[in-house]
């Protein structure tokens, strides 16, 4: 075996999980949540830096707004969630990195300085921190139904009036329901992506 992960946690991360489109209606709790957080808020970004914002849509009244911004194949299942999270890429994380990347402080105004710079690291990275999330949600159980079907410019100033956030994902949690899962589409071949030079 050529994987140090045992094959149960494999399969349980990648080979058995798909994005679910159904759940059960038992709660996710937020110490559920904040395990997935303290697990991946770990994983590898550029100067350290950790842009993802999440929000835990949890009142009635917050879950209509949501669902009133996403596409209409969305709807459905982002209301009867257990658990939907906003995920959105924070443009001022740059304030963090003297404390987060102390090796060199200065990358907040050295690279960081302008906005066109920050926005765009901080939505590669956030998005690194989305995918790092999901395996997160996985690692806990529970499964995970990522969506990017949704009016972004509505949500951003519905969820984050301040201007200085941009949503790039909503994410369904919850333990999967009946039919939760589509057929699994296919994947690439090794021989597909990976060349040799």
């Amino acid at each position: 075996m050529t994987l140090s992960l045992d094959a149960a946690a494999q399969n349980l991360l990648f080979r058995d999980a798909r994005t679910a489109n159904a759940f059960t209606d038992e709660p996710v709790t937020d110490e559920q949540i904040q395990a997935v957080y303290d697990l991946v808020k770990y994983a590898p970004t550029a100067y350290n830096q950790q842009p993802l914002r999440i929000v835990l849509v949890r009142s009635p009244e917050a879950r209509e707004r949501l669902v009133n911004r996403m596409n209409e194949g969305n709807r459905a299942k982002t209301a009867a969630a257990p658990l939907v999270a906003v995920l959105a890429a924070d443009n001022e994380f740059h304030e963090h990195l003297p404390v987060q990347f102390p090796a060199f402080p200065q990358a907040k105004d050295v690279l960081f300085g302008e906005r066109p710079a920050r926005e765009a690291s901080a939505a590669f990275n956030a998005a690194l921190q989305v995918g790092y999330f999901i395996l997160g949600v996985r690692a806990a159980g529970l499964a995970a139904g990522p969506m990017t079907g949704f009016d972004a410019e509505a949500i951003d100033k519905e969820f984050f009036p301040d201007g200085e956030h941009s949503v790039l994902a909503v994410v369904n949690i919850g333990k999967p329901g009946e039919n939760a899962w589509r057929e699994r589409g296919p994947r690439l071949a090794y021989d597909e992506v990976v060349s040799v030079v």
